[in-house]
């Protein structure tokens, strides 16, 4: 074991673990479920900023997308782009009218705001359903991501980087909650960014500059530096579909719809929107064009995703590549927690609080017991999941992040914005969007050759409106409710 190497990723976990503990000393004397599943909506703009940006950079931002850049060529780069707003998006979409109605109708999860807009338990469980099934499949991802990292950088062994990378995670979201969570997504954040910057100076050094690398580029194959790409993969059904599941399908994803409750104020929506901006397109194009330059220092891998940590032991020192094997560890975990943190608050908050109906004297004693408690059992069985992890667990990952977008994309949008909308076309809505979107890629059909998240989501959108229009209008209360 290289002990420079590991010595910056241990100072990393300390401080993560720093943070939990002190997380942890905001919820004494205060409201447990407003503190620990939202932070008691006190996120300034830096750290709303850092916590969505973090929240959506996963492994596959630091491992799969410069392994795709590195396959494909500069193409990928400006593709990769296309998830520039996301942040812009995300707040921008659902940030300000989000917040509003979610402090009005005291809403603590996104199946709060689905029960506030619809009135109707079918969409709450529904909506719960999917979001435990689809983060346990993602964390078990994310979960295998890290330990195959610490295995291939550290010489550790998969089992050891599994259960020192799980154990870290695990203790700093129970201990600390959605505050340690999101302040853990900020050190994380800032991480990302060091040890991006790090290594794309570092092919620089290696590469002589940049004009010799992308002649080299050009010697091992000309559509490498071309937009269309090595093997002209970047046709423009394949484009439209990426625009719509890494950009504007993720305002659809829960953990990052849920970030829009625990805002401070107006100056931090508008502060996180341009620093999140900032920030994402520094780590979208600096990451995949490391991938992409990184096949004129290493042309001859055998499986692009080992790029990044085979760049960062080729091109940096030792305790410089330490600070970057921080970066894609704290991409995942900053993944990681938001889920974790989430699942358990749809376990607590929308199924246990709402339909099991404990005793009221009895509540402030279990509910933060019972929190803790699902935390740590998920975390645990996520764990155990990834002891053995199936082959076919990447597939699973991808269509469970469609999935959430075909299921919540609309009834989230469609309920701020459209008065008409109502519990039986969110319902039909959900419905046909998980369905379609499960029949397309198991079945691997593509429609006019879109990936299924295109007309996943466009069917789900047309029987919304359908449903909703031939179906009871919403009440008047609830429509002034979300006015």
């Amino acid at each position: 074991m290289n002990l420079e190497l590991m010595l910056p990723l241990f100072i990393y976990l300390v401080l993560v673990l720093g943070v939990g503990f002190w997380a942890s000393r905001h919820r004494a004397g205060g409201n447990f479920v407003q503190e620990y599943f939202i932070g008691n909506r006190s996120m300034g703009g830096l750290v709303l900023a850092m916590t969505l940006v973090a929240t959506y950079t996963s492994a596959s931002s630091f491992i799969g997308g410069p392994g795709a850049a590195y396959k494909i060529g500069l193409g990928w780069v400006l593709l990769a782009m296309i998830q520039l707003p996301t942040v812009w998006l995300t707040l921008g979409v659902l940030g300000k009218k989000f917040a509003i109605i979610a402090r009005r109708v005291n809403a603590v999860t996104i199946n709060d705001m689905l029960w506030a807009r619809y009135q109707s338990k079918a969409v709450v469980v529904l909506g719960s359903v999917t979001i435990i099934l689809a983060f346990i499949a993602t964390m078990v991802v994310q979960f295998i991501g890290g330990a195959r990292l610490l295995e291939t950088a550290t010489g550790l062994s998969y089992q050891q980087g599994l259960m020192l990378f799980a154990s870290c995670v695990l203790l700093y979201t129970i201990i600390g909650g959605f505050r340690a969570v999101v302040m853990t997504d900020a050190l994380q954040g800032i991480i990302m960014l060091i040890g991006t910057g790090a290594l794309l100076a570092g092919i620089l050094v290696a590469g002589d500059g940049l004009p010799n690398l992308i002649h080299q580029l050009k010697v091992i194959d000309p559509k490498l530096v071309s937009p269309q790409g090595a093997g002209d993969m970047l046709t423009q059904p394949f484009m439209l579909s990426f625009w719509i599941l890494v950009c504007v399908g993720v305002v659809g994803l829960p953990h990052s719809a849920l970030r829009c409750f625990g805002y401070r104020d107006s100056k931090a929506l508008h502060r996180g929107i341009l620093i999140g901006t900032v920030v994402s397109a520094l780590l979208m194009f600096g990451m995949h064009l490391a991938g992409a330059l990184g096949r004129a220092i290493l042309p001859g891998m055998d499986s692009p995703d080992k790029i990044m940590p085979s760049l960062m032991m080729e091109v940096l020192p030792p305790w410089l590549a330490g600070v970057f094997l921080a970066a894609p560890m704290a991409a995942i975990m900053s993944t990681i927690d938001s889920q974790l943190i989430q699942a358990s608050a749809t376990l607590v908050k929308d199924l246990y609080l709402n339909y099991l109906n404990p005793q009221q004297e009895k509540l402030e004693v279990r509910i933060p017991r019972l929190s803790l408690l699902c935390t740590l059992i998920l975390g645990t069985l996520v764990l155990l999941a990834a002891l053995q992890p199936p082959e076919m667990i990447i597939w699973l990952n991808l269509l469970a992040f469609g999935g959430l977008q075909a299921v919540f994309l609309w009834p989230l949008v469609l309920g701020l914005y459209w008065s008409r909308a109502n519990g039986p076309g969110a319902l039909a809505s959900m419905v046909s969007g998980i369905v379609s979107y499960g029949v397309l890629s198991q079945w691997e059909i593509k429609l006019a050759g879109l990936h299924a998240i295109v007309p996943s989501l466009a069917l789900a959108l047309v029987i919304f409106v359908v449903v909703s229009l031939f179906t009871a209008a919403p009440t008047r209360e609830v429509r002034a409710l979300f006015e």
